[in-house]
This record gives structure tokens, sequence and C-alpha cells, in this order.
């Protein structure tokens, strides 16, 4: 994406909440934390879950499918799964953790916009 294009209306996406939106081809997730705007990759990096269907905290996204959590301020690794011990070593080989795509965002005239990605966050 080059430059900034227009997704949705911000009312649409309240406070606390997130929305998957497609833009030009690409998946999308919008969040809504305390009245700014985060964008991300709309599917988790961990195994392509659908993040809108996940739960958000604060900036914090958990997916539903094997509960991988990245914050959406920066797209960092919180906690890569919640698989532990031995299957948790075996699934970091095969998919080392990786941070979630995050976008540039900015509000113009009640509409949410979305720019370049953002540098990648370090991985732990």
């Amino acid at each position: 994406m080059s430059g900034f294009i227009t997704l949705t209306p911000a009312h649409d996406v309240p406070v606390g909440t997130m929305k998957a939106i497609e833009a030009d081809g690409h998946a999308l997730l919008v969040a809504n934390v305390d009245g700014e705007f985060l964008i991300s990759d709309a599917r988790c990096p961990h195994l392509g879950g659908h993040l809108a269907e996940g739960v958000l905290e604060g900036s914090v996204v958990t997916c539903p499918r094997h509960h991988s959590q990245f914050d959406l301020a920066d797209g960092h690794v919180i906690r890569w799964t919640d698989w532990q011990g031995a299957v948790l070593s075996i699934s970091e080989l095969a998919r080392h953790p990786r941070p979630l795509r995050v976008y540039e965002s900015k509000v113009v005239d009640g509409m949410v916009l979305v720019g370049s990605e953002k540098p990648p966050a370090k991985t732990p």
C-alpha cells in the first residue's frame, strides 16, 4: 500500500472493539484503543487465526486459535502460543515467533485511514 487508504468510518469501530476490513486486496484489523486507531494484519502470523474473532485488552490482541498475543501498538509478540513444554519447543522450531505487521493510521473527517507498514518490532 502506498499513501493512505480510507478504511471505515471511525464510529463503526467503538472504543474497545476491533473490526476486520479488506483494503486494496489486503485483510486488515482495525482496533480502537482509547480513541486511537491501531491497524494490523487481520491474520495471526502463528497459524493464521482471524484476530477479529479474538480478544482485545488495551492494545493487546489474543488470537482465538492458539492464544498467541501481540501488542497492536508495534506488533511485538507477547506470547507466541499457550502451548507448553515439548509441544511449544517444537512449535517454535517449525514456526518461530515473529511480530504482527502493523500500519500507520490517521483519522480524517471521521474516516479511519491506513498508511504504510511500520518498521517490524523485535522478536524475543
